[in-house]
């Protein structure tokens, strides 16, 4: 591997790696896939795992027949198994000037961590992974591939990644769903600094095309707790106006505005079969992603 991208292997978490890797991490939906994989198709084949019984048409295959069924009720059925295909995982960074905030480490850095570590896990076990990088006006995307080289690409591209520019976050990510014809599992880190409203459009967007959803809600701990004790000048990142306060004075108020907000997220992937995960960037890699990755693991 060229120097260039090997000083990036720092983003890929050695931990995470070996707390859930050597098990495959499946979709939790059907997919669309080019290969054989570990993955549940949305089409009928003849692999090895059953799936349903349906009665016999003229003209098939009889091979499949099972008579003992017919036997038994003396009617003709047909065995039916569940295909099995490769996975397209699509990483979806917000990559807006808010992204940028966080102690010591970033809500971005964060990210790209998460990204490459599951990026590194996908392609281990055989699946096409693509990147896109959210910005104002623009997107800078990776096409979801399969190949040796892909993890390099990654690497390179987010190890020289910077957050700027105002927040257009669900207009990309509408944008982003009409350019994928398969279905995908799309992974969309971000801070999610939206109307839930807009959220909920975009995600059912996303559901409508048998998209597989994943939010890693990515927040600071600050963010969270409001851990400020003084007068304090808190600056919009994306150019709008700064507001000097007494944080005692607004604690309260801003603590129970962020729980309703996250609450309403949790309610919309409820409703829609979407994964939400609520990550804190003080937190280790591998304990960011445990949850996601036990509940997709095949044991």
């Amino acid at each position: 591997m060229p120097r260039q991208e090997s000083k990036f292997l720092e983003y890929i978490d050695q931990r995470a790696i070996v707390r859930f890797g050597g098990n495959p991490m499946l979709s939790q939906f059907p997919m669309e896939g080019s290969v054989s994989g570990h993955h549940k198709s949305n089409h009928k084949g003849s692999s090895v795992e059953f799936a349903e019984y349906r009665e016999y048409t003229p003209g098939e295959d009889p091979k499949r027949m099972d008579w003992r069924v017919l036997a038994r009720t003396d009617k003709y059925f047909l065995k039916e198994f569940e295909a099995e295909t490769n996975l397209r995982s699509y990483h979806l960074l917000d990559s807006s000037a808010s992204m940028n905030f966080g102690k010591p480490k970033t809500k971005h850095e964060f990210a790209k961590k998460l990204i490459c570590t599951l990026s590194y896990a996908y392609l281990q076990q055989g699946d096409a992974v693509g990147l896109s990088l959210l910005f104002r006006n623009q997107n800078e995307e990776i096409p979801a591939r399969r190949n040796p080289s892909q993890l390099q690409d990654i690497l390179y591209t987010l190890g020289h990644a910077k957050a700027r520019g105002k927040n257009q976050l669900i207009d990309q990510l509408h944008e982003f769903t009409e350019s994928v014809k398969s279905r995908a599992q799309l992974i969309i880190y971000s801070d999610f600094l939206e109307e839930p409203k807009s959220i909920a459009d975009v995600i059912h967007h996303m559901r409508d095309r048998k998209h597989e959803v994943v939010l890693f809600h990515i927040m600071d701990r600050q963010e969270i707790e409001f851990i400020f004790d003084r007068p304090t000048r808190f600056i919009d990142l994306e150019g709008g106006a700064s507001l000097l306060t007494e944080p005692s004075i607004i604690r309260d108020e801003y603590l129970k505005q962020m729980k309703s907000h996250l609450e309403e997220i949790k309610k919309i992937c409820a409703e829609t079969q979407s994964s939400h995960y609520e990550i804190v960037t003080d937190s280790c890699v591998d304990e960011a992603l445990k949850e996601f990755s036990f509940e997709r693991i095949q044991i």
